[in-house]
């Protein structure tokens, strides 16, 4: 009988679980779909019993499939889709559907709680982070506005996966990734920042108990070990937040090297030894899921996304929607640079490099001679441009690499994969394993829970699936691109908010 680590990812549209074996390898994957709520513009929740019947059929299809002989599952790790407000009562029930990462509606709870703190730079002293829109901490303080009936009942407020965590095992608990993306948490220290916290008019006992990530945090319950189909009694440790443990699913653990994930979202990533200082904080400098470890990374709210929404697109002019592959292989037969034509991917506001929740998507230099080949093209490009902004304020924070690890289901994807090598000028790896990079980490750090391996230097390396190098007449199209996508979003900033004023939702 083969002993198996499972690594579970609660995320934005689906719950994955994979298992892997001593080595790292996997051993059998699966997913379960489940959808968010867009009640009001702006606004994503998400009911957390998805969450938990996700998990429940993801792990067992991937029991289900995994190799003969049978598996003995040793340790659970833990991941998800981070900032999200997952609101409990004293009982640990649910008061209301969670707040997810990319919900904008708290933009003044932000600004108040920055004023309140003394200030941004009084702020960054404390946790290293801006309070930006779609972090937890200011999803809380929308609660005490907004639903105060509510809020007078909430007593735990916890992250996607930490109640996963809950169900599973009973503890409440959080770990040092995750507690880094509420924006109440002093990342240099790794610890909450309680002085910003009661300086906020908040409850300290609001927040879990934060662990390091490889600490075991729990066991298996007897109703978790029913729900997954598992024994009781098998250890739990902290996981991490989606965004930064799958740097260490696709192998990213020393400075020198990048990481980029086109999920629903686009990140740029990658490890630091020490807590780099936060210019005005428009990148995120958070803990790593490895000890003694940190994180830099910027994460544009639109990049698969923005794939997702052409195909609706697509579907509602010809009653079905495209593949997303039909998507991918219209994109490659436009030339590089879509004939001239421009896409800001600001289709749910914007995180990084520029916090706008107003911000707008936007197609330009679109002409009568451009066709549906090149509006894809240009959907395409437009992610990676999101990502290369990115990369040019991390450099800024003296943050760099020669090399790109892609993960995310946008890894998949060979163009996208060249766009990003033509783009940075360099090298674009993927890894085994690389599209399930989150619960390929959770299941790696439930591993240097155990004592499996002695520190993060001995964890398993992904093996390397694919390269793609880059060529020079198409990066030289690009950067032409980027110089001028660079520019688009300040001139276009006054008009967007503009056009975001009340008055143009619902008009009769």
């Amino acid at each position: 009988m083969t002993e198996a680590l499972l690594g579970i990812d609660v995320g934005t549209s689906s719950c994955k679980a994979l298992l892997i074996d001593g080595r790292g390898r996997p051993l059998a994957s699966a997913a379960a779909d489940y959808p968010l709520a867009q009640p009001r513009p702006g606004w994503t929740e998400q009911d957390p019993a998805l969450w938990v019947e996700g998990a429940r059929a993801a792990v067992g299809a991937a029991l289900a499939t995994s190799p003969a002989g049978g598996l003995r599952v040793i340790g659970i790790g833990l991941s998800g889709q981070m900032h999200g407000l997952t609101p409990l009562d004293a009982a640990g029930q649910v008061l209301r559907p969670a707040i997810l990462w990319n919900d904008q509606r708290n933009a003044a709870e932000c600004a108040m709680m920055t004023e309140a703190a003394g200030g941004a730079e009084a702020l960054l002293r404390q946790t290293n982070n801006r309070m930006l829109v779609g972090y937890t901490g200011g999803k809380i303080l929308w609660m005490k506005r907004h639903e105060p009936d509510l809020f007078r009942r909430l007593r735990y407020v916890l992250n996607p996966k930490d109640y996963l965590r809950l169900v599973l095992t009973g503890e409440i608990a959080t770990e040092v990734s995750d507690a880094s993306g509420t924006g109440l948490f002093d990342v240099a220290a790794r610890t909450w920042a309680r002085p910003l916290i009661e300086d906020l008019d908040l409850d300290p006992a609001l927040l879990p108990p934060a662990f390091e990530s490889a600490a075991i945090t729990g066991r298996l319950s007897a109703a978790g070990a029913r729900l997954l189909g598992l024994p009781a009694g098998i250890p739990v440790v902290g996981g991490g937040g989606d965004s930064v443990i799958q740097t260490l699913g696709s192998g990213v653990i020393v400075p020198g090297e990048l990481q980029t994930t086109i999920g629903t979202a686009g990140i740029l990533a990658a490890a630091l030894e020490t807590p780099r200082e936060n210019p005005q904080g428009r990148a995120q400098i958070f803990c790593n899921v490895l000890p003694g470890g940190w994180h830099a990374m910027g994460v544009s709210l639109n990049a698969g996304g923005s794939l997702s929404w052409l195909r609706q697109l697509a579907g509602g002019f010809t009653g079905a929607a495209p593949s997303f592959g039909a998507l991918l292989a219209l994109a490659e037969s436009a030339p590089p640079g879509a004939r001239g034509l421009l896409f800001l991917p600001y289709l749910n506001g914007e995180r990084c490099p520029h916090s706008d929740p107003d911000a707008r998507a936007t197609l330009l230099g679109l002409t009568a001679r451009h066709g549906a080949a090149d509006v894809a093209r240009a959907v395409v490009e437009g992610v990676v441009h999101s990502l290369r902004d990115i990369h040019g304020l991390l450099q800024e924070a003296g943050v760099s690499g020669t090399i790109i690890k892609a993960s995310g289901g946008g890894a998949r994807a060979a163009l996208w994969r060249q766009i990003q090598a033509d783009l940075f000028g360099c090298p674009v790896v993927t890894t085994e394993s690389a599209a399930d990079g989150a619960a390929l980490g959770a299941a790696l750090v439930a591993g240097l829970g155990l004592g499996l391996w002695p520190d993060a230097a001995a964890i398993p390396k992904p093996r390397e699936l694919t390269r793609q190098e880059s060529d020079a007449r198409r990066g030289a199209v690009y950067r032409r691109g980027q110089e001028i996508y660079r520019g688009l979003h300040a001139l276009l900033a006054e008009p967007s908010r503009q056009l975001a004023e009340p008055i143009f939702e619902g008009a009769a």
